[in-house]
């Protein structure tokens, strides 16, 4: 199964080099890595290009569009249509993957199910400091956690041998670290570009999943990543958000008009 990782970034290209470097020295290599830009500076552009030219064995390519604000559904739509992989995972640009999370991942992925991923919180007087390395040394992650340098800390052990859970549940809906098979984002038309400002349009993308028949999956102690600490996001268009992601839980709808394709547009052609 080929697999492209799209990894979400605004103007973080600190952040984002310590990403790529951990997707960069997995267990099992993806396909392809797209940088999906929701419109960082030139910095972000010339550090991907970089990288890009230094990886021979994976393919890492740039999806830049204007910064216009919070767009992030739109974006990560862009970087879906730019993908060849059969299976996609969605990765935040300050969450930085574990050596074998494209390797859990694959073994998790099923067919009829997306795979919600787990993280462990990098604290604020660490996340400077931390990087790909700190995530292959126990003993030092164990010392973190003691002094309360990380949270989410049972999620460090790795324990591929214990059964993945099922659920329908929309709590802990976090898109920093997803897996879908890419027809599935088709069928409900990817994410929802109504979606402007931060949150819920991962919520909305599940909730449409669901209508559409396909059930999550999630794993404890496998696909894990490490969220980097960051300042909160800006909340002005939650409240709008959440109407947005409640009026698809009550229709039952699966396909979001403007996503992948604009379904107006469609319709207009074949009418």
């Amino acid at each position: 199964m080929n697999i492209s990782v799209i990894v979400t970034t605004f103007n973080r290209p600190d952040s984002l080099e310590k990403v790529l470097e951990g997707l960069l020295n997995q267990t099992r290599l993806p396909r392809e890595i797209i940088v999906a830009d929701d419109g960082s500076s030139e910095e972000t552009s010339l550090l991907v290009n970089q990288i890009a030219l230094s990886s021979p064995d994976c393919h890492v390519q740039h999806v830049w569009h204007e910064d216009l604000g919070f767009r992030a559904a739109e974006i990560r739509n862009k970087a879906i249509l730019k993908s060849s992989g059969d299976y996609i995972i969605f990765l935040d640009g300050d969450c930085i993957p574990g050596r074998y999370f494209i390797q859990d991942h694959l073994q998790l992925a099923k067919p009829g199910y997306f795979f919600q991923g787990k993280r462990v919180l990098v604290e604020k007087a660490l996340q400077d400091a931390f990087n790909f390395s700190h995530t292959r040394k126990t003993l030092g992650l164990i010392a973190n956690a003691l002094k309360g340098q990380i949270s989410n800390a049972h999620h460090l052990v790795r324990l591929p041998f214990v059964p993945a859970l099922i659920t329908n549940k929309m709590s802990g809906i976090r898109s920093c670290n997803m897996g879908f098979f890419k027809k599935d984002l088709f069928a409900v038309n990817g994410f929802n570009q109504a979606f402007q400002g931060w949150g819920r349009e991962d919520s909305e993308l599940v909730a449409r999943l669901y209508n559409y028949g396909i059930r999550r999956r999630e794993h404890p102690f496998m696909a894990v990543c490490f969220h980097l600490w960051h300042e909160e996001n800006d909340r002005t268009n939650l409240e709008k958000n959440d109407q947005l992601l409640k009026a698809v839980m009550d229709s039952g709808n699966y396909r979001c008009v403007s996503g992948l394709v604009d379904d107006k547009i469609v319709e207009k052609t074949n009418s």
